[in-house]
């Protein structure tokens, strides 16, 4: 008969909060007559957003532990 194995304790585990700037690469799209009137109208916040996109930056803001 082998005898039981003792595993070390668990470390106690925290939560963290943290604020992250994250960076998507979306994909928009909108009719325009013009290469140039459709950046006119992406700059004023028109389009039509298709999809989310992946994540390409992640930047940590903040981080605050729980009290």
């Amino acid at each position: 008969m082998s005898a039981a194995r003792k595993h070390p304790p668990r470390p106690e585990l925290r939560t963290f909060y943290a604020t992250l700037l994250v960076t998507r690469a979306e994909e928009w799209w909108i009719e325009a007559e013009t290469a140039e009137e459709a950046q006119a109208l992406f700059a004023s916040g028109q389009g039509h957003h298709a999809a989310l996109g992946e994540r390409v930056h992640v930047e940590l803001e903040e981080m605050l532990e729980e009290s």
